[in-house]
């Protein structure tokens, strides 16, 4: 293909951005035209990534869609390019974008125009770690995600807003600089930071150890892992709601996308040696968080808790290395995707009437949103992995592959199956049935037609996968498997210098 398709689906939402900077007016009419310039560009990126996802070869494990232009010689290229497993991440952020904008659109009550900039900046950024196919690039990509995110938080969030805001920059922006310094230390050693040439050189086994805890501190804190996990509860509960649902949905995701690009793909011996701490951190993060979650009384808080525990069956299904579980986590992190979003903005919906979310302030809305009792009740039954949605093939598949390393650790993690049906049955009954909680809820709306469109293309499309999860299949097999292959290759390879 002559035409530079990825670089295109990366900045379409950048020139929308500059389009609504730029509109100038009455105050009225740059906010129309500004919604209007929003929406128009992130469905039309939207479409032209399921073009892309029709034109993708899926008989190859080889990059596609390469573009290569030089920026800064002999350090930074601007490298372009995906695989099976890339992909459906790209797919996912064009598709929750849209999402994030109708409901910033109902919902943010204030500079609007600066908000939209703000989402389609975020898209940006979002696309290009998934696109990029040089460190230095992925870096900057990876971290420029801070600026609109914190942004996001800090001028439209809760009351909380700026320590919030504050907690997450510095948390996911220390955690980077180390892997700012092992990029440096790759090309140091290396003297490239082509990921494509990286893939084939070989680490030196005596550097991979640091490098592997240097891009771990980074992975770790933005996935996010027990302990380092604490930035996610606030964030979430102070963020309005396009942006929790941006953060749960794709900015979780860049960091299971790195462990299986650069850790797996760069480190294997040291992987492979950090294996068990990944086990032990995710089982924690399972068990714990989900018990901290059934304490909650907050609706927002008690779905980012389960976040961390749904990160876990990721991580372990990551350096499970079986075929299984990889592709378990690659369907886990999509089927969060679409299921976190969904939740949060079930959340969003009765704040925007309540202006409350606190579980107790609610009860009985069942007599009352019947449309949105009915739309949560889905999304919860997802979220604890009910077989027909898309919840559970992403959960089954992580255990399957964790059962065949180890028994011990996917014993444990079955137990975060059992602990999320608790808390999320346990927060449906609190918020939908029982008795009407105060006369302000008999006031309140039931889903209005803009809401019923958004509920109903992420129901289809969790309901879908959970029962034909196999366009998902087809497009990350062959990449799983070569990624496999190639780790047991250069694992091998290393393990045999050291007997030698």
């Amino acid at each position: 293909m002559n035409f530079p398709i990825l670089s295109a689906i990366i900045f379409i939402p950048l020139i929308g951005a500059l389009f609504i900077l730029v509109t100038k007016g009455e105050h009225k009419n740059i906010v129309r035209s500004s919604k209007y310039v929003a929406i128009f560009s992130s469905l039309a990126n939207f479409f032209l990534t399921i073009f892309l996802w029709y034109s993708f070869d899926t008989s190859t494990s080889e990059f596609q869609f390469v573009e290569e232009r030089n920026w800064m010689e002999g350090f930074i290229n601007f490298q372009l390019g995906i695989d099976g497993i890339s992909i459906l991440f790209i797919l996912l952020t064009t598709f929750i974008a849209p999402i994030c904008i109708f409901s910033g659109i109902h919902s943010i009550k204030f500079k609007l125009k600066e908000f939209l900039i703000a989402i389609l900046v975020m898209e940006t950024l979002m696309l290009g770690v998934f696109c990029s196919l040089d460190l230095v690039l992925f870096y900057l990509f990876f971290e420029g995600g801070l600026i609109p995110m914190f942004l996001i938080i800090g001028i439209w969030g809760g009351p909380k807003r700026v320590y919030s805001a504050f907690k997450f920059f510095l948390f996911t922006l220390l955690g980077s600089v180390l892997m700012l310094i092992a990029i440096i230390s790759i090309y140091w050693i290396t003297g490239t930071t082509d990921v494509m040439k990286l893939l084939d050189i070989r680490i030196p086994q005596e550097y991979q150890y640091l490098l592997w805890l240097a891009f771990f501190s980074s992975f770790a804190v933005k996935l996010p892992m027990w302990p380092f996990h604490t930035w996610l509860p606030d964030a979430h509960v102070e963020a309005p709601t396009a942006g929790s649902v941006i953060l749960a949905a794709i900015l979780l995701k860049m960091a299971g996308y790195g462990f299986m690009r650069f850790s797996l793909g760069l480190f294997p011996v040291a992987s492979d040696y950090f294996t068990p701490l990944i086990f032990t951190l995710s089982v924690i993060a399972i068990i714990y968080t989900s018990l901290v979650a059934l304490m909650q009384d907050d609706m927002k808080k008690l779905i980012a808790y389960s976040s961390v525990a749904h990160m876990g069956f990721v991580t372990i299904g990551i350096f499970s290395l079986t075929k299984q579980g990889l592709e378990g986590s690659i369907i886990q992190m999509m089927s969060h995707g679409l299921i976190s979003a969904a939740l949060f903005l079930c959340v969003g919906v009765v704040y925007d009437r309540l202006h409350s979310r606190m579980i107790s302030s609610y009860g009985g809305l069942v007599n009352i949103m019947p449309k949105y009792a009915f739309v949560f009740m889905i999304f919860v039954l997802a979220a604890l992995g009910l077989p027909g949605t898309s919840g559970f093939v992403g959960e089954f598949l992580v255990l399957v592959g964790a059962f065949q390393i180890n028994i011990f650790v996917a014993v444990l993690a079955s137990l975060g199956v059992i602990l999320s049906a608790v808390y999320m049955l346990w927060l449906y009954k609190r918020v939908i049935f029982g008795k009407v909680a105060s006369s302000e809820i008999k006031e309140m709306a039931d889903l209005n037609k803009t809401e019923i469109y958004i509920f109903a293309s992420l129901v289809f499309l969790t309901i879908f996968f959970g029962i034909y999860p196999e366009p998902l299949f087809n497009t990350i097999d062959i990449s799983v498997s070569n990624l496999i292959d190639d780790y047991k290759t250069d694992l091998n390879f290393y393990l045999t210098q050291i007997n030698n």
